[in-house]
């Protein structure tokens, strides 16, 4: 099996270095980036199959980069946060990242996310889907993870996480999907009753099928979320 790449983007080089160890001996290639600057060099000449970006560091700080990385990218991204306050959480959320975990984290279950993450992008929903699936107005291309908006032919590109929960959706089109189906789906792990990052995953979905009154995705009260329209599968 083909070694996966993580970048690590910390100005904490005693963190740097204890992860690289970690997820080394898990059997990872690990490569770290103290700032921006030294991220976007590494960039140049590796492909990460996932990258671990802090929020806090001199410079641009995460969420700025975590935003440039989406306008190119769609490698699945753990921001890093050494507060506990929701927004920071939710803020990097919309800017495009696949998960979050504080500063207070165990090795382990950092571990456990980036396996999920992984696991996720190659053996998703997706892939149980034919090449072309319509709903609505739109139309997914699993394979480049592209949505066309079939009267423009206008089409924007999905992150790993954003095409997993559309797939799951039209998987179980016009079916109630709980906050915990969800979560599972996309984290591997049941969603805090208070945690609002499924309501941010959900709110991203909705823009990028240009959702405002929220009828293709309804919202079902105190049970879930449903996909409205039925699809049709073409190879």
């Amino acid at each position: 099996m083909e070694q996966k790449q993580i970048l690590v983007v910390d100005d904490n080089f005693e963190l740097r270095d204890a992860l690289t160890e970690y997820l080394g001996r898990a059997g990872f290639s690990v490569i770290g980036a103290e700032n921006g600057v030294a991220m976007w060099k590494l960039l140049e000449s590796n492909t990460p199959d996932l990258i671990i970006l802090d929020i806090m560091m001199p410079g641009d700080d995460g969420f700025t980069l975590c935003q440039k990385l989406r306008r190119t990218s769609d490698t699945p991204i753990i921001m890093l946060t050494a507060v506990t306050e929701e927004t920071d959480r939710v803020a990097g959320l919309e800017m495009g990242a696949d998960d979050y975990i504080t500063k207070s984290f165990s090795p382990r279950e950092l571990l456990a996310r980036i396996k999920t993450i992984l696991r996720r992008s190659h053996s998703s929903h997706s892939t149980q889907l034919a090449r072309k699936v319509t709903l609505g107005e739109w139309q997914l291309d699993t394979v480049t993870r592209q949505l066309t908006h079939l009267p423009s032919k206008t089409t924007k590109q999905l992150s790993g996480s954003d095409l997993s929960l559309l797939a799951l959706f039209i998987t179980k089109a016009e079916s109630i999907l709980s906050r915990d189906d969800i979560a599972r789906e996309i984290w591997g792990r049941e969603a805090d009753p208070f945690e609002r990052g499924i309501d941010v995953q959900i709110s991203r979905l909705r823009h990028h099928l240009e959702d405002k009154d929220r009828t293709l995705i309804l919202t079902v009260r105190n049970q879930g979320y449903m996909l409205t329209t039925g699809v049709q599968y073409e190879r």
